[in-house]
């Protein structure tokens, strides 16, 4: 039997609610430059603080030591699902969170409008950064010229500004394709190729898109800045149980950008859409409150603020977290946990390997006397040092969900 067969058939039926506060890359690393203090540290949190008081603490390694995950493992992970296990492309991520309903074996593209040269050389990878009516245009063509590649279905869908999806749906098809994405400009776009070259349907599919860019670029040559496309993160949607099968509650989300959106649909949580910041997002928690049993919140801007490097913007992104907690806490969850999906340090400007840290606060949780949340004090406490795709089991114990093992 393994680990999730085991939990399985210990899990047990409850009313308690859970919910799962996500701060985007909110781990830091104190720095001599800084006065050796993080975000965490230097912000004005008196509500995170109060929460401290009957919290257990604790840091958690998205995948593996070393490894800097990106944002779809990170929160696979947090969901429970092992990430290199549930390995999941970035096409199907963008593509389920711009409301696209994929089905099993549907490849899907994240694609973005480029400049190319009269030589077919990437000049501008975002083609200057159109607005999204211009984008939107495009896919509208696009989509009119180019329905159907042999015995696939092309579906297009424009997403924000420069970017835009595309998937493929037919018979026979896999990724992980390579990329059609230099990644730089000064070179040409490259010809994708499948990952493995043993598999037929991913030459299949590999082909399919060389067919789609033999298509679709005569379509656009004349339209500037945006005469070329890229593609990447080509990949097939993969069967992933679902959440609610897993852990026998009916989950929701709460998030505002797409890709966390298409995270949540991937594994069957129902999306609440509408709220725009994080005080809209509570106060949509205090309206759904009986509808769902678990509840996953997500707020961007630390992750935003410490990819661009700025100590303070995302100091003040966790004190704007704070000044909205007690609208959340009017009707405070029976396990509340508050985490990142990896921690995002100003001094790295991405993410990066260190583990985030974590606060779980229950009437179980027990109080580690820490008196606030922050990388040095989740260090003591009595969580220590776990891997993330563990922290939903330790939601369910602590909301009593899980039986006695054994006699």
């Amino acid at each position: 039997m393994n680990l999730d067969s085991l939990y399985s058939e210990l899990t047990l039926k409850t009313n308690a609610k859970l919910a799962l506060v996500v701060l985007d890359g909110v781990g830091d690393i104190a720095t001599k430059e800084r006065g050796y203090v993080t975000p965490l540290e230097a912000a004005v949190t008196p509500n995170l603080d109060a929460l401290t008081q009957d919290a257990a603490q604790g840091r958690m390694l998205p995948v593996a030591p070393g490894i800097t995950p990106g944002s779809g493992p990170g929160h696979l992970a947090l969901f429970g699902y092992d990430p290199i296990e549930y390995q999941v492309g970035r096409g199907v991520i963008e593509a389920l969170g711009l409301g696209l309903e994929l089905k099993a074996g549907d490849v899907a593209a994240r694609a973005n409008f480029c400049t190319l040269d009269a030589k077919g050389i990437v000049t501008d990878r975002r083609a200057g950064r159109i607005e999204t009516a211009v984008c939107e245009e495009l896919c509208a063509l696009l989509k009119s010229k180019v329905r159907r590649i042999g015995d696939t279905e092309v579906i297009i869908r424009a997403g924000k500004g420069h970017r835009f999806v595309v998937v493929f749906r037919g018979k026979g098809l896999e990724g992980p394709l390579s990329d059609a994405d230099p990644h730089r400009e000064g070179l040409p776009i490259p010809t994708v190729q499948a990952i493995d070259s043993r598999s037929v349907k991913a030459r299949k599919a590999a082909k399919l898109v060389g067919d789609f860019y033999a298509a679709a670029l005569p379509l656009i040559a004349r339209k500037r800045p945006a005469n070329g496309f890229l593609m990447r993160g080509i990949a097939h949607q993969p069967a992933i149980p679902l959440f609610q099968d897993r852990y026998q509650l009916r989950p929701a989300c709460l998030a505002v950008y797409p890709m966390y959106k298409g995270l949540a649909q991937l594994v069957g949580m129902t999306r609440l859409e509408g709220a725009q910041t994080i005080a809209e997002q509570f106060e949509r928690y205090l309206a759904e409150h009986s509808n769902y049993d678990f509840f996953f919140i997500h707020y961007k801007y630390t992750d935003l603020h410490g990819e661009d490097g700025n100590f303070e913007a995302k100091k003040k992104a966790i004190e704007e977290f704070d000044a909205a907690l007690p609208i959340l806490l009017r009707k405070r969850p029976e396990v509340l946990v508050i985490t990142g999906d990896h921690s995002t340090p100003c001094a790295v400007k991405g993410h990066s390997w260190h583990p985030q840290p974590v606060l779980l606060t229950s009437a179980y949780s027990g109080s580690d006397k820490l008196d606030r949340f922050t990388e040095t004090g989740a260090n003591l406490g009595s969580l220590g040092l776990f891997e993330a795709k563990y922290l939903m089991r330790l939601m369910q114990a602590n909301a009593r969900m899980l039986d006695k093992f054994g006699a």
